[in-house]
């Protein structure tokens, strides 16, 4: 993208190396500092009202507020570690294809519109970080699909089909309740913009380029003289006036059509 490149040479500086693998960290941190304080919570989550007061730091953390997990148990444990092992992977792998600018700008653009949603919501609480986590897989999915990862450290899948699960999990409120839908909808073509933006219209673009250029072959070949139509051959290498117009042919003391390359000398 034209775009992104002319950002990066003028905001090269915004570039977060691992910028996912501290974000996951720092959530984990939150989780064992909220299990230690939970009372802490109320000073953390999403409140429109008190950051226009002026608890501005509400923005970030509402982003680790919530872990999912209400105690500590070995499964939460082992999902936990399960799950920073994936995050790290997906995180060295979208830097791969894209480099670090470029995913730290998707995971930027992610956290924005979370704040923005949230924000126009007012205390309606949105657990965001479900939401990034689930871009980056689909993200990682799109370019490594048959990646193979061993779900809780026993069960080998393919890391498409952990997207898949993914999509089920965010359709599955809208499922339950249809007429959630006209809501729903919106909603999460903003949340996952950022996939929109970076794979999306990129994959679109890049199919309707392939489908075009096969389109203009068949079309080349179709008005193609067939070589059995053509004038002049030459008795030696068989090239003709089709597959080489630019060859020149003269016509041999055996009464034979020649290349100039390989006319017979008298």
């Amino acid at each position: 993208m034209a775009f992104l490149d002319r950002m990066e040479r003028r905001f090269g500086w915004l570039a977060f190396p691992g910028f996912l693998r501290f974000y996951v960290l720092f959530h984990i941190l939150t989780y064992g500092l909220l299990l230690i304080r939970p009372d802490l919570q109320e000073l953390l989550v999403f409140d429109r009202g008190r950051i226009m007061s002026g608890e501005v730091w509400r923005l970030v953390t509402f982003l680790f507020a919530s872990s999912g997990f209400l105690s500590l148990s070995v499964v939460n444990i082992v999902f936990l570690f399960f799950v920073v092992q994936l995050i790290f992977m997906f995180s060295d792998g979208l830097e791969s294809v894209w480099g670090t600018f470029r995913t730290s700008m998707y995971c930027y653009l992610g956290i924005l519109t979370y704040i923005v949603i949230n924000f126009l919501l007012g205390s309606i609480q949105i657990d965001s970080k479900f939401y990034l986590y689930s871009s980056v897989i689909f993200a990682f999915a799109t370019y490594y699909p048959k990646v193979e990862i061993r779900l809780m450290m026993l069960i080998p899948v393919q890391v498409r089909f952990i997207a898949i699960g993914t999509v089920f999990l965010i359709l599955l409120p809208v499922l339950k309740h249809p007429i959630s839908l006209v809501v729903w909808i919106p909603l999460l073509l903003i949340y996952f913009s950022n996939y929109i933006l970076f794979v999306g219209i990129p994959a679109l673009r890049g199919g309707a380029r392939l489908a075009q250029s096969a389109k203009r072959r068949r079309a080349f070949k179709s008005k193609q003289i067939p070589d059995s139509e053509a004038f002049h051959r030459c008795a030696v290498c068989k090239r003709t006036d089709v597959s080489d117009p630019e060859l020149e042919f003269r016509i041999g003391a055996d009464g034979r059509e020649y290349c100039e390359e390989h006319l017979p000398k008298p």
